[in-house]
């Protein structure tokens, strides 16, 4: 977005309406991690569920609605479907309170999301993949070997489940979440959709933990969170480069303590040079 169209609402006096505005910026931001944007009917359907015309299940039906009355379109024109029917469901489920801190969980959250958009939704990939990464000049990170997805993802879960926070500092607690959260993402268990589902995710769980992260970071920031990932998950040696997950703290002190670091996805490129179009 060029402009966040419900930076009102999170400002607003009004608890709902603010509440409901934040999960909407959150979830359209989030769309950009994908290089894609929303189209206007989107923004006008969200903005009647802020104002509490319509809930979010029609929203929903009405989004739902409106392509199946389109035409057959062109592959760009399925993106902003993809931009807007995912957006709506991040938005629910950012308005649910249900959790559980399970890997089933955090497939149900990719089978939510994508279901009738990629054909893999919620299935663990049986391939192994690469992406040439933008911040790291066309070099791919190192994901998880497809046969051994299923058991690391319950590795990191059952670790993560049993690490106390007890007698940390704020500090610590920032560094074990962007370790936790890195982790996470590198597995890749999914074919597509792996960014978006970790966002939702860490969110939700970021709640169990106490944090409230009602604010406008990764609506904004969204680029910056999965070029810090990445950044958090490769080493290069040979060109002194070694995975740092200190972009991703300063990410989460923005988001959690409610700090004002500046966030700029040219500081995170491994050469220093930037396409402008990124930043």
């Amino acid at each position: 977005m060029d402009k966040d169209p419900f930076k009102e609402y999170l400002k607003e006096s009004e608890p709902d309406k603010a509440s409901k505005g934040y999960v909407w910026s959150t979830a359209i931001g989030l769309q950009a991690v994908d290089g894609l944007k929303p189209s206007k009917y989107l923004i006008e359907t969200a903005i009647q569920n802020i104002e509490g015309k319509i809930t979010i299940k029609e929203a929903q039906n009405l989004i739902d609605s409106y392509y199946a009355e389109r035409p057959a379109h062109l592959p760009d024109e399925e993106r902003t479907e993809e931009a807007d029917k995912v957006s709506s469901r991040i938005a629910e489920i950012l308005s649910e309170t249900a959790f559980s801190f399970t890997p089933n969980e955090y497939i149900y959250i990719h089978r939510k999301l994508f279901q009738g958009i990629y054909k893999h939704a919620g299935k663990i990939r049986d391939y192994n993949i690469t992406k040439k990464e933008w911040v790291l000049d066309g070099e791919t990170v190192m994901y998880g070997s497809a046969s051994e997805l299923r058991v690391t993802l319950e590795y990191d879960f059952t670790q993560e489940k049993d690490f106390s926070y007890k007698g940390l500092s704020m500090d610590e607690i920032i560094h074990h979440l962007a370790v936790f959260i890195s982790r996470l993402w590198q597995i890749h268990i999914f074919g597509e959709g792996n960014t978006r589902t970790t966002a939702v995710f860490f969110i939700k769980y970021l709640r169990t933990l106490g944090f409230s992260a009602t604010n406008d970071v990764f609506a904004d920031n969204a680029w910056y969170f999965r070029n810090a990932l990445v950044r958090a998950n490769y080493t290069n040696l040979p060109k002194n480069i070694h995975a740092t997950t200190e972009y991703l703290e300063v990410f989460l002190r923005n988001l959690l303590l409610n700090e004002n670091h500046e966030l700029h996805n040219k500081n995170l490129h491994i050469s220093g040079l930037w396409n402008d179009e990124k930043v």
